[in-house]
């Protein structure tokens, strides 16, 4: 028996550590879905306004999966909507307002119709890799070419962050949203990302291991271009590879982007692509037939 706090909200139910309003959520329209099994102190719902959908993200509420303290993730919330306007792309999700409520934060994005990559509360390892049903094992039935595009989206966007003078944190499988029908890819969560470039103060930053470079795992290592620039090759194997498999075998895109990859990979940071812009310059090369 738990004593988590169950709220019903027009056509969805979920659990808290403890009892939350949320008035003002059903004053925004009709909630028709909840995403309540981060573990980032926000949870975060579908509405309905008319014939428009909106994505609602919230900080405030003590979430069952959430072991921190609560008003850090508010402030976390707060500080993270400055990026989604600073590096506004089609490949990412677009803000439409922010707003206090009460003691908690909201950000309201337009909804994107797809389905996250990492639906670990419904599809948990080895279902995501196996299950018939499950968003990854989907996409990755997809063609090389389909998977090729959703690569190209992620890498400009990340081109974008480096020119803006920001690096990933945090970025990972769980922050896409594919949508099947019409074969495109969204970023859903920048939260984490910071001013380039910064020191390692916490040992293992925030992340999954599957994505991240060795420096994101050393205290006092410093988190650069080259740090993003492992982690787009680690999306590459992620999607079109073994994931931590980096074998040549598991890799379905030929052996010049392979090499691409790889590279972008090394454990020596020195070994890598020195920036993006040429990581994205040789893929491309790759790509087209050029290397």
């Amino acid at each position: 028996m738990t004593d988590h706090y169950r709220i019903e909200l027009h056509d969805v139910k979920f659990e808290l550590q403890e009892k939350h309003e949320f008035h003002w959520l059903e004053e925004l329209g009709h909630v028709f879905a909840v995403f309540d099994q981060q573990d980032s102190g926000n949870i975060s719902f579908g509405v309905v306004c008319g014939t428009e959908k909106f994505f609602v993200k919230y900080a405030g509420a003590k979430t069952v999966a959430y072991s921190g303290d609560v008003p850090e993730a508010v402030a976390n919330l707060k500080s993270a909507v400055h990026l989604y306007d600073e590096l506004h792309h089609p490949s990412l999700i677009t803000l439409v307002n922010h707003f206090s409520v009460g003691s908690g934060y909201a950000a309201i994005f337009k909804w994107f119709e797809g389905e996250s990559l990492h639906p670990h509360w419904a599809f948990p390892p080895p279902e995501k890799y196996t299950h018939p049903d499950s968003p990854y094992y989907r996409f990755r039935q997809l063609s090389v070419e389909q998977r090729l595009e959703a690569l190209d989206s992620i890498f400009s966007f990340h081109e974008l962050v480096a020119r803006k003078g920001f690096v990933a944190v945090d970025f990972y499988d769980g922050s896409l949203i594919y949508d099947f029908e019409k074969n495109k890819i969204q970023i859903c969560d920048i939260d984490l990302y910071q001013r380039k470039s910064f020191i390692n103060t916490m040992g293992r930053l925030w992340g999954s291991s599957r994505f991240m470079s060795p420096e994101e795992f050393e205290f006092g290592s410093s988190i650069d271009e080259k740090t993003n620039v492992f982690t787009m090759g680690a999306t590459a194997f992620a999607l079109l590879g073994g994931e931590l498999d980096r074998s040549i075998e598991k890799w379905e895109a030929g052996e010049a982007l392979y090499k691409v990859a790889l590279r972008a990979v090394h454990a020596d940071r020195k070994q890598r692509y020195q920036s993006l812009m040429e990581f994205k310059k040789t893929w491309d090369s790759a790509l087209n037939g050029k290397i």
